[in-house]
């Protein structure tokens, strides 16, 4: 892959953070805006993560931040319990969401299973391999 933005996994994750922004964005939150706050954050490092791990070119290092954005999606998950628990999202607006992040960690752990068992070990390393010394 040439981009991280191919990622199946980045775009399940893409698709949890904008089902995230329909009651994030209709005002329901306002009355919390800590939460809002923390929420948008919890999202961005979900992206930026994914992003970061891939442009560093190799396995290993690809992985770790994988794992930090699954931390995140479960973070995400655990704010909209809490958002259920005091009235600001519905049960029902609720479990849509809440699957499409279970999907998301599920592709998350499989990218990091593949990652730490690849034999190849990342873009930067290949181009030392290809090099006569």
């Amino acid at each position: 892959m040439n981009d991280f933005t191919e990622f199946d996994a980045f775009q399940l994750c893409r698709n949890f953070a904008r089902a995230i922004a329909v009651p994030l964005n209709g005002g329901v939150f306002a009355k919390d805006p800590v939460l809002v706050t923390q929420l948008r954050k919890t999202i961005i490092s979900i992206y930026s993560n994914f992003a970061e791990g891939f442009e560093r070119d190799g396995n290993r290092e690809f992985s770790q931040f994988v794992s930090v954005s699954k931390g995140s999606v479960g973070e995400a998950r655990g704010q909209l319990l809490y958002a259920v628990d005091f009235g600001y999202v519905q049960i029902e607006q609720f479990e849509p969401i809440n699957s499409l992040g279970v999907r998301a960690i599920q592709c998350l752990g499989g990218l990091m299973r593949h990652l730490n068992t690849s034999e190849m070990r990342g873009r930067k390393f290949k181009f030392h391999s290809d090099r006569k010394t």
